[in-house]
């Protein structure tokens, strides 16, 4: 019954779609109801037929399944990896252990952020890369341009793109729901650390704890020709539901999350994100990383803008609005924006003037041309949920 829904749901493409890039899970969305739209590139879910409010609310309150295979995958190999990533980001890679992974920045000469990545040292002699689909191509150039040049000098390195398919599953009850299908004891897998595993019977997977909701979850790279068998394998439980990219962005907005393109881009340095604990302690010591001395510079003499999060009361809150201040006068801009389905207001983020970045400073956002009070407010807006064995 599946096959023939999926293979009915082919033909059922949204407008523009054509060109588009699909994940190996598009059928499986069509025939679930999924509402596809274009997403770097890709045609990827918003939502399904819950909606997302009650999708946003049962991730919190059980678990669900997300695609996000549209995201690069890349295995670093050779033995001078670490310091090729190295000449590349701004964290340490060299102090993580065995099967343990981290957020870290790619940076540009300028000081600015060209992606966000999360960088894992696998047990199996290769770093795993996970980078922004939006910044796919040009991360990739970026990878292959360095390689080529430690490469030239006789350095021992070199890329593989993986093809898998990548889901994560997210919420309060994954692991129950994970521990099922796993002969590891997910109880001794740590919030930011990675195992490569059998998952309900399918070999070659790699599951890393971690996500983009703020829950305890986790994101399993899978051989594509069996991503669909292991997502119905999971979506057999009711437990699980499938959750789209509106979930997603909420999700990851009351996490205190940035999306990038949004909230970080190639003008904005870690020090103006407020992603100054990505710079690992030898790093900024040796300052051997793309844009060091001006990102640097500004933790001596502090940033002339920061980012913060927004809370308000009324009419949304939405990127590119006007942030200003107790005279009127801008002084900052909104960068993400939506109402919260847990907190029941408006939360936002965006940078603003350092005068005006302190928690509980008073502001007004410009909505539709007229003035709305907002409060600068500490993130993560929703408590995170991170896992730590102990």
């Amino acid at each position: 019954m599946l096959r023939t829904g999926c293979r009915a749901a082919l033909s059922r493409r949204p407008p523009g779609s054509e060109g588009l890039k699909q994940t190996p899970l598009d059928a499986l969305h069509r025939a679930r109801g999924g509402r596809m739209v274009p997403f770097a590139g890709w045609t990827l879910p918003l939502h399904y037929g819950q909606g997302h409010l009650q999708s946003h609310l049962h991730t919190r309150r059980h678990c669900s399944l997300f695609d996000v295979s549209h995201m690069l995958q890349t295995l670093v190999y050779g033995r001078d990896r670490i310091r090729f990533m190295e000449s590349l980001v701004v964290g340490d890679i060299a102090e993580l252990k065995p099967g343990q992974g981290t957020l870290t920045l790619l940076t540009n000469e300028k000081g600015g952020i060209t992606d966000d990545l999360i960088v894992t040292n696998t047990s199996e002699d290769h770093l795993y890369v996970v980078s922004n689909a939006a910044c796919a191509d040009k991360d990739l150039a970026i990878l292959r341009d360095r390689a080529a040049q430690l490469q030239a000098t006789g350095s021992d390195v070199h890329l593989e793109v993986s093809d898998n398919a990548l889901l994560a599953l997210q919420g309060p009850s994954m692991a129950r729901v994970l521990q099922a299908g796993l002969s590891d004891d997910l109880a001794k897998l740590s919030f930011m650390n990675s195992i490569a595993t059998t998952v309900f019977g399918v070999p070659g997977c790699r599951v890393t704890r971690c996500g983009y909701t703020g829950e305890d979850g986790v994101e399993i790279s899978v051989p594509a020709a069996r991503a669909v068998e292991l997502a119905e394998q999971l979506l057999g439980v009711p437990d699980v539901w499938l959750a789209g990219l509106a979930a997603r962005d909420s999700l990851r907005l009351e996490a205190g999350l940035c999306l990038y393109g949004n909230d970080i881009d190639e003008t904005v340095t870690p020090a103006e994100a407020g992603l100054m604990w990505t710079l690992g302690k030898r790093r900024r010591v040796a300052m051997d990383f793309p844009g060091a001395a001006v990102i640097m510079a500004q933790v001596k003499d502090k940033p002339r803008r920061r980012r913060v999060g927004l809370t308000s009361v009324g009419p949304a809150i939405r990127p590119h609005m006007a942030i200003l201040g107790p005279e009127g006068r801008p002084v900052g801009t909104v960068t993400s924006g939506c109402p919260s389905p847990c907190l029941g207001k408006n939360i936002a983020m965006g940078y603003v003037e350092a005068a005006h970045s302190r928690a509980g400073t008073e502001l007004t956002v410009e909505v539709r041309k007229k003035q709305h009070p907002a409060v600068i407010t500490k993130m993560p807006f929703v408590p995170t949920q991170y896992y730590m064995a102990k």
